[in-house]
């Protein structure tokens, strides 16, 4: 990659970055273009040359966002095992890396976000990790690793519990991160515990 391909993608990212901060804050109807290109100090035909419309980039940002919590519920472990490792992994990510913490308060508005382009709300509705981790707990369930209760409930408590998370550590910067085997406990049954 040369230097002026280099500078190029760095400029992309950093368009988007302004940009989830944008949406994260003021929502997609209320982020204005000229909004973007005065927080990113760019000229409104630079983002156009990127992106083309506030729509498209919108849509990349959901396309990263689905392409980062699309979880792969095909494991080979255990069910608890399957959650507790999806908890350290993400709050791992969270406690780390800014960019991921606005992602997933970004997608979770763009979930219940009407007046988000069509394209971004097609992808959106592919996109329901807590209904597809129902059959996970209902296995863990069967065998005693994960507690009784509604599946759909406690993967709602969950996965509920990390977008909390989330959604502090990007309103308060410098929150502790929880412990994830604490999120886990939602679901662990205590008679399982070692």
């Amino acid at each position: 990659m040369t230097k002026r391909d280099e500078q190029k993608a760095q400029r992309r990212a950093d368009i988007l970055s302004v940009s989830l901060d944008l949406f994260v804050k003021r929502g997609y109807g209320s982020t204005k273009v000229t909004d973007i290109v005065n927080e990113a100090n760019i000229s409104m035909g630079l983002l156009f040359h990127y992106f083309g419309t506030k729509e498209q980039l919108y849509h990349e940002l959901i396309i990263i966002g689905q392409q980062s919590t699309n979880f792969n519920l095909n494991y080979e472990c255990s069910p608890i095992d399957f959650f507790s490792r999806s908890a350290k992994g993400i709050l791992k990510l969270i406690g780390t890396d800014t960019f991921s913490a606005k992602l997933f308060v970004f997608m979770t508005q763009a979930l219940h976000n009407d007046g988000i382009p069509v394209q971004s709300k097609e992808l959106l509705s592919q996109i329901d990790v807590i209904e597809r981790s129902v059959p996970i707990i209902q296995q863990g369930q069967a065998v005693g690793e994960i507690r009784s209760g509604e599946p759909r409930a406690l993967s709602l408590a969950f996965w509920g519990a990390i977008q909390g998370i989330a959604q502090q550590i990007v309103l308060l910067p410098g929150q502790p991160c929880p412990d994830a085997e604490w999120i886990t406990d939602i679901l662990r049954d205590s008679s399982s515990k070692e």
